[in-house]
């Protein structure tokens, strides 16, 4: 919606009801042929102010919801003002006047009653507006709380499986890490026999090399410095 525009019909309205509020007043002081210029005039101001109504009405229906909602109280109020002046307007014109007076007052008064009617046909179909607008905007916020909630909902339920694999992983690395300390515990058992082995092997060596170096010394003994 242009701003500017509503903001154009906006001016225009107000600069015609504050011509139209001062005629009603005017013509219970006037007779004749300024009296109906008057009415005249009235009418034409009176539809050119319902003209710019209108005009609002559809720049409004493309406006924001928190925009339309407040102007739709204001254009609910500039209509109300506008059958107040139809209403005074029509009371200035009770008592006045010749027959012919009279039976143009009853046609102006038929014509002030058609607008009422018409200023009340349009504020009923503002509020119908809003009112459709308003359904259609919980409308729109339930469908996307539903979306939303669809998508929490599987999100998750991808988080629970993510989390039922981590889990199944975390088991499999704990069983590993048990059959990692079975193993070690297993190859600590080896390394301390093989290192037992060891030493008793050194040990055997050591006693066979004593008992060698035994042998040959007495073999030497035996030749060289026994005779």
């Amino acid at each position: 919606m242009s701003s500017e525009e509503f903001e154009k019909l906006h001016e225009i309205y107000g600069s015609l009801y504050e011509e139209l509020k001062l005629i009603p007043e005017r013509a219970a002081r006037c007779h004749g042929e300024e009296r109906k210029r008057l009415v005249r005039n009235f009418d034409e101001r009176q539809g050119e102010a319902e003209e710019a109504l209108q005009e609002m009405e559809q720049e409004l229906r493309t406006a924001p919801s928190s925009f339309r909602n407040t102007m739709s109280t204001k254009l609910r109020l500039y209509r109300r003002d506008l059958g107040k002046l139809q209403r005074d307007m029509k009371n200035s014109d009770l008592g006045f006047g010749s027959p012919s007076m009279s039976v143009e007052g009853s046609n102006h008064g038929i014509y002030s009653s058609q607008n009422q009617h018409s200023t009340h046909v349009q504020s009923q179909r503002a509020l119908l507006l809003q009112g459709t607008d308003s359904l259609n905007s919980a409308s729109q916020s339930i469908e996307r709380s539903q979306r939303i909630a669809a998508e929490s909902e599987q999100i998750g339920t991808e988080i629970i499986e993510e989390l039922g694999g981590q889990r199944e992983q975390l088991d499999r690395a704990r069983d590993r890490l048990v059959n990692t300390g079975e193993n070690l515990s297993r190859s600590r058992k080896i390394l301390r026999s093989m290192s037992r082995r060891l030493m008793t092997n050194k040990l055997l060596l050591a006693v066979i090399i004593l008992m060698e170096l035994a042998i040959l010394g007495a073999v030497i003994y035996l030749k060289f410095f026994r005779k």
